[in-house]
């Protein structure tokens, strides 16, 4: 997909003493006194700054942050927190600055915040007037949240339709690379991990991959409803009978190119969904009625890790088991292992998967972490994302 890139604009000489408007994702998590409780987002978005700034740019940065309600600003929906921790970063102050859609003040090396861009009216429509307003602030907009590219918002594609130039940041731009790289020219074997607990909210990517992938492994509450697409028995586990034909649709599928969806010959079973339940290892062929099915068994946990060992691509989007009680985590543990010790290259997303990823300490051996989870499934389920669609157009025109 071609794109211009920011880092090509800053090399090019192009961006000193232009106004640059860089589209962030900073929504973090916060507790109830309104503290960032993890700063990975902020800490992301801090390299297309500093090369906006080391371009002499005059900057200016915004981003959305929880679900405010628009045109009605709430103290709670502030980015101030979120300016003092990126002032923390850079080394210097930056300024937060409200209502800033007629004119924001901020000169070449010189950074300022914008609040949050959720609160203006027209923002999630994307309303052309909002759009054109926000195009007009700048000379170049840069979009770098790949975690709000799903989604066409003000911020997100109006404005790069009406900005003079319209670029990737190279938080976008390396999510693009990677997301070519794992699924547009894949080195085969292709594996794809698509674990969590509803085959429906994963149905269309299951379908898409299918037709791509040499190995689909599923796990979670998925691998139980195709479990009983395969006739095996899965108790009271999480599942969905209703689609029962869809996943038998998806295995019959993988077949006829001569590809699988490994079933699990073994699984790790509680007769209770707790913290302290006890954890018993049972072949796939002898789960009782009474049984729940929270992890992979060690058997099927083995094969599939020595399957993983041999790809060439590997894409990841959630764990296998309830890996967050530990007599349930040893099937992630297991994949994020052979994840981990495979040369393949790995591109991994998806909010529990990071978290299973931070668990095990793999985040070095990771080919790509992408930071984006409702963007990461679109792409995934073969969709193209509009902030792609737009930077892909306005590089076609300019």
């Amino acid at each position: 997909m071609k794109v211009l890139r920011f880092a090509d604009v800053c090399a090019s000489g192009f961006a000193e003493n232009k106004r640059v408007f860089i589209r962030a994702d900073l929504n973090v998590p916060q507790d109830d006194a309104g503290d960032i409780t993890e700063d990975t987002r902020i800490r992301a978005s801090v390299p297309a700054i500093e090369m906006a700034l080391k371009a002499g740019a005059a900057v200016m940065v915004t981003s959305h942050l929880g679900r405010p309600t628009e045109g009605e600003f709430k103290p709670e929906d502030s980015l101030a927190p979120v300016a003092k921790r990126m002032g923390e970063l850079l080394g210097r102050e930056v300024p937060l600055v409200s209502n800033w859609v007629d004119g924001v003040a901020v000169q070449p090396g010189q950074i300022v915040m914008l609040e949050n861009c959720r609160v203006n009216k027209g923002e999630k429509k994307n309303n052309e007037e909002l759009a054109r307003k926000m195009a007009a602030l700048c000379d170049i907009f840069v979009h770098d949240a790949f975690g709000t590219a799903h989604r066409a918002e003000g911020t997100t594609y109006g404005i790069a339709q009406f900005a003079p130039i319209a670029c990737a940041g190279p938080l976008l731009a390396a999510e693009i690379d990677a997301i070519s790289k794992a699924l547009a020219s894949p080195k085969r074997p292709l594996a794809a991990i698509v674990a969590g607990s509803k085959v429906s909210t994963k149905l269309t990517i299951l379908k898409s991959l299918a037709n791509n992938v040499d190995q689909l492994i599923v796990g979670g509450g998925i691998a139980n409803t195709f479990m009983l697409a395969a006739g095996l028995k899965i108790g009271k586990s999480l599942a969905e009978a209703d689609l029962v034909d869809e996943a038998k649709a998806v295995i019959e599928a993988m077949k006829a190119r001569g590809a699988e969806v490994p079933i699990p010959t073994d699984v790790v079973c509680a007769k209770e969904f707790s913290p302290t339940a006890t954890a018993i290892v049972k072949k796939a062929t002898e789960v009782g009625d009474d049984d729940m099915i929270l992890d992979i068994g060690p058997e099927t946990a083995a094969k599939l890790a020595a399957q993983l060992k041999q790809a060439g691509t590997i894409v990841w989007n959630g764990p296998v088991g309830v890996f967050e009680f530990d007599q349930f985590a040893n099937g992630t543990k297991e994949i994020a292992k052979a994840i981990a010790e495979s040369s393949a290259f790995s591109i991994a997303g998806g909010g529990d998967t990071l978290a299973a990823i931070a668990k095990y300490g793999i985040d070095k051996q990771v080919g790509y972490i992408s930071t984006g989870g409702g963007a990461f499934l679109e792409v995934l389920e073969g969709k193209t994302l509009p902030a792609f669609e737009i930077l892909a157009k306005r590089a076609a025109q300019d």
